[in-house]
């Protein structure tokens, strides 16, 4: 089975930055879709960033473009969400998913634990 184990979350003030790391294992990484999701509670499930298993083209919902970068790393099986001109907005629980197709769906198949972002103004 597949397992995502994010780590990288914390306490950040505004305008600073903080790299999510995701970890991989169950399968073969290559052959899945990697992404990020977020979540404030009481509001639905925000779509955040995503590449491609070939890692070749990325994916940023509007509101982190430009300031997030999502990448993977096969030899060690990690995904990475960099991020930076952090906002209070930003705060949320980040959850790393997986889909073993080209492209994250609107409801991936498989989604980790979920690491705590809080940014302070």
């Amino acid at each position: 089975q597949v397992q995502l184990v994010e780590s990288g979350g914390g306490l950040v003030q505004a305008g600073g930055s903080l790299t999510l790391s995701c970890e991989f294992s169950g399968d073969t990484f290559s052959s899945y879709a990697m992404g990020w999701f977020r979540q404030v509670p009481g509001k639905e499930r925000e779509f955040v960033a995503s590449l491609t298993r070939s890692g070749r083209t990325t994916y940023y919902a509007d509101s982190v473009k430009g300031r997030f970068t999502i990448s993977r790393d096969d030899a060690r099986n990690t995904v990475t969400l960099q991020m930076s001109s952090l906002t209070p907005e930003d705060t949320a629980k980040y959850s790393c998913v997986a889909d073993r197709s080209l492209l994250v769906t609107a409801t991936p198949k498989f989604w980790g634990q979920g690491t705590q972002v809080t940014v302070s103004s």
